[in-house]
């Protein structure tokens, strides 16, 4: 019988231990395979920040540093600076990167460092508790919001997207789900061209992943998936904010 479908190279063979309906694994799958079609393994540093995304380092089959709580951009301006001709690439949640971490993802994305960031956001923090994140959404009910996230105490969800795509350091911003095959696709698209981006040395690449968190959220994997296309996309609009035109070869 003719293979068609297989594990990504960069992907090592063990088995994802995340809960069940989380959207990590997938992305995982799509770096993971864009990294194989860029023929870059041997020469890509992962970021692992703390949260579920610190799991990075068990799953791929690349060399992988990991940074403190928020400090993964910090990090991965320094190898990169050390390794110039390395493909540098830091993956985020939303309480590390837009909390915890949000001096460092800006002062990073204005500089225009050339490295890429995977911002993956399920408006939750989730390793760490389920406690409210800068991007949870009004009326989201958390470990440190029961009754539900209002304005007027804990101010609005943060747009990500929107706010880098105003640095001029930023090349490429881009905000892609893993919700539907198709979004699926779509996203691969764009970490590969933020992969692209980086390899063409044209500054600072950022793509944020709508991701579902079904225990924190307290839902069923399909109804978690049904929250991303209701509530999460009107909010948080699927689209690329900026993209510096590509040279002619990589």
């Amino acid at each position: 019988m003719k293979q068609v479908f297989k594990r990504p190279e960069s992907l090592k063979d063990v088995a994802f231990h995340f809960c069940p309906g989380c959207h990590h694994g997938i992305i995982h799958r799509l770096l993971a395979e864009v990294i194989d079609k860029l023929g870059i393994r041997t020469k890509t540093i992962g970021i692992a920040s703390v949260g579920c995304s610190v799991l990075l380092y068990d799953y791929f089959d690349i060399d992988v540093c990991e940074a403190p709580h928020g400090r993964a951009p910090a990090v991965a301006t320094g190898v990169k600076r050390v390794h110039k001709n390395g493909i540098v690439f830091a993956l985020q949640g939303d309480g590390d990167l837009a909390a915890i971490g949000i001096s460092e993802i800006i002062h990073t994305a204005n500089r225009g460092e050339n490295i890429t960031v995977i911002f993956v956001n399920n408006t939750v923090y989730g390793m760490t508790g389920g406690q409210m994140a800068p991007t949870t959404m009004l009326g989201q009910q958390t470990t440190t919001s029961p009754l539900g996230r209002t304005s007027i105490r804990d101010g609005y969800p943060l747009k990500m997207c929107e706010l880098l795509a105003s640095l001029e350091g930023c090349a490429f911003v881009a905000r892609v789900a893993v919700n539907t095959p198709a979004n699926v696709r779509k996203a691969r698209k764009a970490i590969l061209k933020a992969f692209e981006t980086q390899a063409n040395n044209m500054g600072f690449s950022f793509v944020e992943v709508l991701s579902a968190c079904p225990t924190n959220w307290k839902m069923s994997p399909q109804d978690a998936l049904g929250r991303i296309e209701d509530e999460l996309i009107p909010y948080f609009p699927l689209k690329i904010f900026k993209e510096k035109s590509m040279p002619d070869t990589i």
